[in-house]
């Protein structure tokens, strides 16, 4: 019986043994069969504007038993585990199409979602490939980081600045609104150069003139639309500058007469006119004589029945015109248009003076002025028509005479004014 139990005890051992040796045989033969996993090409890299959405493929063959998950680069999160999403971004899910392809899809990409993005297979050593998103984000200017409208007194230097964001980087370009060209001026040079445009995020302008006074547009583009632009107002500011076009006018009692005045200004001026005192002999000026001699001062003149005041401007230019209905005998004098700022003051002074007609001629047309003239019967001798010529001869030489007292008049109480200054 001992005998018995111990062949059954050797027999059992030996089946065993052979059982277990046969099980790692079939399991290593198991293992030559099936190839380690590996990945079919390669990730694409891939480019979305923001807002769109972005896949990335990850194709893997022989996978068996092991799994394949996405994670982000840059930290190491694991975002997807074979079929299922582990992060809580609802904007990402996994897609698995057939049993090779696994796909990384992501949508209503933000800036943030830019980077590169693993997909990995857990065998040992880890396998993993890496693909890249590039979000396209279109171009904003930060207002803080840019320039607001300014104001810059004439002769002084300027930098307009723009700053803007953007992916791909944007470009920065310079126009004016107007559609005018840009006037740059070269260091250490004094001419003025034209531009249609200028590329670059600051506009330096050196010694500013009025001229380049306007309104610039700031406008970022990086090729993902819409492009953006911001307005900057360049306010030029400098002391009036006052011209008469016409010092001296002349015309007939009963009419109307207009005087005119060019000014520049900025900041825009205030304009007014002024009539000075009425000197018996024929000139009359604005000066502290007439106040010390008792003289009234020079009047300032109001809009209404007998005087029609306007003013035209155009940016930093502008027209004064006074209007004199029914010129009389009063009206004849000294007029000033006046303009002034925060800046200074300036004035342009204008002599209006009486055109005196013979009393029997009759009305005839000219380019300017109504001048009387005519026949009172068509029938007159040789000698009415010479003493007619010799009266136009007499009137014509007197105009030329009162202007050339006038203007040397003029210039007298120039030099006068500046010695006085």
């Amino acid at each position: 019986m001992d005998k018995l139990q111990t062949w059954f005890i050797v027999t059992l051992f030996i089946v065993t043994k052979y059982l277990q040796a046969r099980t790692q045989n079939l399991n290593e033969q198991s293992s030559q069969l099936d190839p380690d996993p590996e990945f079919l090409g390669t990730i694409s890299n891939v480019t979305f504007p923001a807002g769109r959405e972005a896949i990335l493929t990850c194709s893997v063959r022989n996978l068996g038993k092991n799994k394949v998950g996405w994670l982000r680069a840059s930290d190491q999160t694991v975002l997807a585990l074979q079929g299922r999403v582990v992060t809580h971004n609802a904007r990402i899910s996994v897609m698995h199409d057939d049993m090779h392809t696994w796909k990384l899809k992501i949508s209503k990409l933000r800036e943030s979602d830019r980077g590169c993005y693993m997909c990995q297979i857990n065998t040992s050593p880890m396998k993993k490939q890496i693909g890249c998103i590039d979000v396209q984000v279109p171009p904003d200017i930060i207002n803080e980081e840019s320039s607001a409208d300014m104001a810059v007194q004439e002769g002084e230097d300027a930098t307009l600045t723009c700053k803007a964001t953007g992916n791909p980087q944007p470009r920065v370009t310079w126009r004016r609104e107007d559609g005018e060209m840009i006037l740059l001026r070269k260091s250490g040079s004094r001419e003025l150069m034209r531009v249609e445009s200028f590329l670059g995020s600051s506009l330096k302008l050196m010694r500013l003139e009025r001229r380049q006074m306007g309104a610039y547009l700031c406008i970022a583009s990086n090729d993902v639309p819409p492009a953006v632009s911001k307005r900057v107002s360049l306010s030029v500011q400098f002391a009036p500058m006052v011209r008469a076009p016409s010092q001296l006018l002349g015309t007939p009692l009963g009419s109307d007469v207009q005087l005119e005045c060019h000014v520049e200004a900025s900041p825009s001026p205030v304009s007014y006119w002024l009539k000075g005192a009425r000197a018996p002999s024929g000139f009359a000026s604005v000066s502290n004589n007439n106040l010390e001699g008792g003289q009234p001062g020079p009047e300032m003149l109001l809009d209404g029945p007998k005087y029609a005041i306007t003013e035209k401007r155009d940016g930093y230019r502008g027209v004064m015109l006074l209007t004199v209905r029914s010129f009389s005998p009063s009206d004849v004098g000294t007029y000033h248009c006046v303009s002034t700022n925060s800046l200074g003051r300036a004035e342009g002074t204008l002599r209006l003076y009486e055109i005196k007609l013979h009393p029997g001629i009759s009305t005839i047309n000219d380019d300017h002025l109504n001048f009387i003239g005519g026949l009172e019967d068509s029938n007159r001798n040789s000698a009415s028509k010479t003493q007619r010529i010799n009266y136009l001869v007499c009137l014509s030489t007197y105009f030329c005479l009162t202007t050339i007292v006038y203007y040397n008049y003029i210039l007298f109480m120039s030099s006068k004014q500046l010695q006085q200054r």
